[in-house]
């Protein structure tokens, strides 16, 4: 403990009624591995507890029954009764006491495989991916992913290679212990080191005759793990130490902190180390701290405040902006100021049509002095055939509607299915209905295609899991599902519901999906038959239909389903925000919160409310001050990356992009085999060859996440727009809009101002003209508009939408 923090304490205490707090209140250790990890705090101020774990002196009495080092971990010397002395200086309110009890350090109870070994192994990475746990293994030793098979790499490490990796009578020889702690060569380097508590436990475990499970398997079962804390504020700088106590099946508690791991989804903003320590930075904002343990897991919430910032709340609109303006409130981060007419114009066009507005339609509305003409072209947006272009293409993207694999119409038959939709507004739960029950021939108007890529059961599983719930199963195909509950046998229920799915083929060469019944499926492992179920739902019932995927269907689209409206709320909510108040959009789980979950669950109950109604509840977000203020960030701001509390600048899909280009230049793009006019977004064909499409991350129709389109920004992306010959013929062509407008009668004032308007939706600023108006100084007003065109188009304000 430092000089400063023990002057700090001391102070602290002295002036306070309050006193340490410690937890847990007592120490037993039953065995020579054990530990323990205290938690020590203090009351902060706003109510809350501040850990000084690493800031307090700790004093074992008498001496050599346990030892604590600096982090607050408690291990066993010998066998005895100790009291432990916690002080942060003098006086009474500065110390606490509890008792020590360390058991079992003669004759200790046998070392478990699967509670104590694996753990280590795990925790070492031995397991994971990029070592031993890959498919293939490492070396000729493959262990189970994660440890899932517990069994199974119990078999490998004992009778495998000749009985050297473990050797009973000679523990000191086995491959297990020299290699792990690198006593001999080892291509994954040191993993247990030499002399610590690991080693000597994987000595023992061996020395023991290397055994799975030496109790009664069933009661030493871990059934959960608990943490402490759940939640934590921090300040800047701050750290907060996590416990995590391990519960078997007998109900015994044991401590397993050091062995747990961990796992931050916002590393910006609260980092965690191995041993559980988090550990905060100076950006404001939340992140959620994934606990795992043998399977289980849990999440440490923590809120990282800016103090001593106070703000006016803005005026709200609708329910987003109360609770966007409270969270950022609660972080101390100030909201942006209101865009301007030209920056909102642009913005939601982009966003809900995909194209920009035209010089005229800008012009329009920048006159308009009309109080509530932001909401009234947000419903003519709505309104507009663009809107459902745009919808479909993001969708066929989605539902992977590749044309090579589901034929050329199969994917017009899917648009065909989607535009309508879009157009009639088509309520989602009965358009993800649709989806599910489709039946007939896959080349008719429909979603038939679907299934055609998906021709397994697992497969059809794990893409509806992931594209209607948002919740990404397939990792419990081979394994418990490393950051939440679901199991193989979850994996396997599920699947069972599109089992009675077949591809019938039709006289006329094509294809009709039919459902035949269907039957359960054996689970993975053991075999064993497993029933259909939904996730965290009890087995189906399938006496009153023929289809299995009905009932399946009516469970995803109850009211009381806990993922569906949950999913396309926070999917809406990205494609307009320009990312999701839960991330991965599609990765919804309780150890992965949302950042703002009073408005998760309000935008989630509003989907409800609307009864699905995607135009309703997009107006609701677009309407919102938060939707509608400017990217342009302030000190206080400029780190807030999840709090939306400006507007995020976002790459233009590939498409939408081009079409851009074609707008502001005035000239078309032609597609190869089809009818000049069609726009970029209307362009089914995701084979067809174009080189823009490529470097600008269209995305191959691959998976049904949305993270296969391409949003990063690339130097030939920057050098294409700058150099192409494409863009430069489109720009120079004779019946494009630099051409037309240099034939004019128009000043250079005029015909800036068209150039800015048609690109930028807006009129360009003093200095903006008195700089274009330099490039009319040679008197070729054919080059200087050209020009300013490129210039332009070549800005970031054109090529985002902000």
């Amino acid at each position: 403990m430092s000089f400063s923090t023990s002057l700090f304490l001391t102070v602290f205490l002295a002036t306070s009624p309050a006193q340490l707090q410690v937890s847990p209140e007592k120490v037993a250790l039953d065995r020579p591995e054990a530990s323990q990890q205290l938690l020590v705090k203090i009351p902060n101020e706003g109510g809350r507890f501040r850990d000084v774990t690493r800031q307090v002196a700790f004093k074992v009495t008498p001496a050599g029954i346990a030892s604590v080092d600096e982090r607050g971990l408690v291990r066993p010397v010998s066998n005895g009764t100790a009291e432990l002395t916690i002080s942060a200086g003098d006086g009474a309110a500065s110390k606490i006491t509890l008792p020590i009890e360390v058991t079992g350090m003669t004759d200790p109870q046998a070392v478990s495989f699967r509670n104590e070994v694996m753990p280590i192994l795990t925790k070492a990475r031995c397991n994971s991916g990029g070592c031993h746990g890959k498919a293939e293994g490492q070396n000729g030793f493959k262990l189970s992913i994660f440890g899932f098979d517990v069994e199974s790499d119990h078999q490998s490490l004992i009778k495998e290679s000749r009985g050297r990796r473990v050797m009973p009578l000679t523990p000191k020889q086995s491959l297990l212990y020299l290699k792990g702690s690198a006593r001999v060569p080892h291509g994954g380097g040191r993993k247990i080191e030499p002399g610590s508590y690991r080693d000597r436990l994987m000595l023992r475990w061996i020395s023991e005759g290397a055994q799975l499970d030496p109790v009664d398997t069933e009661l030493a079962r871990i059934v959960k793990i608990e943490i402490e804390p759940t939640e934590q504020i921090l300040l800047a700088g701050e750290s907060q130490q996590i416990r995590v106590t391990a519960i078997d099946a007998a109900g015994t508690r044991r401590c397993v902190t050091t062995e747990a791991e961990y796992e931050s989804n916002a590393e910006a903003i609260a980092d965690v180390e191995p041993s559980g320590l988090v550990l905060a930075s100076d950006i404001p904002g939340a992140a959620a701290i994934l606990v795992r343990y043998l399977g289980h897991v849990a999440v440490c919430r923590i809120t990282l405040p800016r103090p001593g910032v106070s703000f006016e709340k803005p005026p709200e609109q609708n329910l987003v902006d109360g609770l966007v303006w409270a969270r950022l409130k609660e972080l101390g981060i100030t909201p942006s100021q209101l865009s301007d007419d030209s920056t909102f114009l642009r913005r939601v066009f982009l966003d809900t049509i995909g194209m920009l507005p035209s010089a005229d339609e800008a012009r329009k509305f920048l006159a308009d002095k009309s109080p509530d003409k932001r909401s009234k072209l947000i419903d003519e947006l709505l309104e507009r055939d663009e809107y459902a272009d745009f919808m479909t293409m993001r969708w066929l993207d989605i539902l992977r509607a590749d044309q090579l694999k589901i034929s050329p119409q199969g994917a017009v038959a899917m648009q065909r299915w989607l535009r309508n939709s879009f157009t009639e507004n088509r309520p989602f739960d009965a358009f993800a209905r649709d989806l599910l029950t489709v039946q007939g021939n896959t080349s008719a108007e429909g979603p038939g295609s679907f299934y055609k890529i998906l021709p397994k059961p697992d497969e059809a599983a794990r893409s509806v899991s992931q594209l209607l719930l948002g919740v990404r199963i397939e990792c419990a195909q081979c394994h418990h599902h490393p950051s939440e509950r679901w199991t193989q046998a979850d994996y396997t229920g599920l699947a069972g519901f599109f089992t009675g799915l077949k591809l019938k083929k039709l006289p006329n060469g094509e294809q009709a999906i039919v459902s035949l019944g269907g039957n359960d499926l054996p689970h993975p492992r053991t075999g064993e038959v497993v029933a259909a179920r939904a996730l965290g739902a009890t087995d189906a019932d399938f006496s009153a239909v023929s289809d299995r995927r009905r009932v399946l269907a009516d469970w995803m689209t109850s009211p009381d389903n806990p993922f569906f409206a949950r999913a396309i709320a926070n999917r809406t909510w990205a494609h307009y925000f320009g990312r999701g108040l839960i991330e991965p959009i599609d990765d919804l789980r309780e150890t992965n919160p949302a950042t703002n979950e009073p408005l998760m669950q309000a935008l989630t109950q509003h989907m409800r409310e609307v009864k699905f109604d995607l135009k309703a509840f997009t107006k609701t977000l677009l309407n919102s001050r938060v939707y509608q203020l400017t990217a342009e960030t302030s000190d206080s701001n400029e780190t807030d990356e999840q709090n939306f509390s400006h507007a995020a600048w976002k790459s233009l899909p590939a498409e939408v992009l081009l079409d851009a280009i074609s707008q502001s230049t005035g000239v078309p793009e032609k597609f190869n085999g089809w009818p000049e006019g069609y726009r970029a977004v209307q362009v089914w064909d995701n084979h067809m060859p174009s080189y823009f499409f490529r470097i600008f991350g269209r995305p191959v129709r691959a998976t049904v996440c949305e993270c296969e389109r391409s949003g990063q920004p690339s130097i030939s992306q920057a050098l294409h727009l700058l150099n192409a010959p494409e863009i430069a013929e489109k720009i120079g062509h004779h019946r494009g809009r630099a051409r037309m407008l240099a034939a004019t009668d128009e000043t250079p004032e005029k015909i800036i101002e068209e150039l800015y308007l048609a690109t930028l939706a807006r009129y360009p600023t003093a200095d903006e003209l008195t700089l274009m108006q330099q490039a009319f100084g040679s008197g070729d007003r054919r080059a200087a508009t050209e020009d300013i065109l490129w210039a332009l188009m070549n800005s970031k304000e054109f090529v985002f939408n902000h």
